[in-house]
């Protein structure tokens, strides 16, 4: 790896870990040793304690267009471990995750997207899964969540016939959070994970971890899992500033 060019490129700020793929000359094609650099980013944010939103986005105009076919079928899907495509498609990250997309997000790249838990995009960016039309299948969680993000006949036919979703349609059926102008999408994102920081840790992450672990739960199994890491939040310091704060009719201080 070149020391000069890393194929991939972060920065901490406060709470905040900021992820970019740095293979601009190839749309930031996912090849392994990309894949085993996010992995890693992704395991810092997870353990590092002062850390608490991620955003994962890409250099050059694009967020990301898939694995990197050049090095396929040789070096085979770069997927880590247990954890999918690029350490991502398959994790069960605590973290709250923000995609900010920009140009492409196609086939392992959509589907990195779809795998955070908040997206900002460019009103030129487009997605795509094209992996039928190449003999392929959208197999890192591009046929399993899409259909359940937009309408299935809208899904069906991205899935099948490879058709490219332009951004402001995205937005129009929810799969997009902030819609910006071209160049923006990386601020939108930043202004977003101020908002997610802005209540108590606590909330935040225990709110991230119920939604993780009790989706295709039945509402009584839900429950079971919900409890046990809900009531804990309600005993926090943060938790009676932000009630006494409701009262008063005030911003809460929140304790980090």
């Amino acid at each position: 790896m070149d020391s000069e060019h890393p194929v991939l490129v972060t920065e901490p700020r406060p709470g905040v870990l900021l992820i970019t793929l740095n293979r601009p000359h190839v749309r930031n094609a996912i090849d392994r040793p990309l894949a085993e650099a996010v992995d890693a980013a992704l395991t810092r944010l997870e353990t590092d304690p002062a850390l608490t939103v991620g955003i994962l986005t890409g250099a050059g105009g694009h967020f990301c267009s898939g694995m990197d076919l050049k090095t396929f079928p040789a070096d085979g899907v770069p997927v880590v471990a247990d954890r999918g495509l690029a350490g991502l498609t398959r994790a069960r990250p605590g973290k709250p995750l923000i995609a900010a997309v920009e140009g492409a997000a196609v086939a392992g790249g959509f589907e990195l997207a779809l795998a955070c838990d908040l997206i900002t995009a460019a009103d030129t960016a487009f997605f795509a899964l094209p992996e039928v039309a190449r003999g392929l299948i959208a197999a890192e969680g591009g046929a399993i969540r899409l259909p359940g993000r937009l309408p299935y006949h809208l899904a069906m036919e991205m899935l099948l016939t490879g058709m490219s979703l332009p951004a402001p349609q995205a937005a129009r059926h929810g799969l997009v959070n902030q819609l910006t102008r071209e160049g923006e999408a990386l601020q939108a994102a930043l202004t977003l994970a101020d908002r997610v920081l802005a209540p108590s840790r606590d909330a935040v992450l225990v709110t991230k971890r119920i939604v993780r672990d009790t989706r295709g739960l039945d509402d009584t199994a839900a429950y079971t899992v919900q409890d046990p890491l809900s009531t804990p939040v309600f005993t926090t310091a943060a938790a009676a500033e932000g009630a006494h704060a409701f009262t008063e009719k005030r911003p809460p201080a929140w304790h980090r």
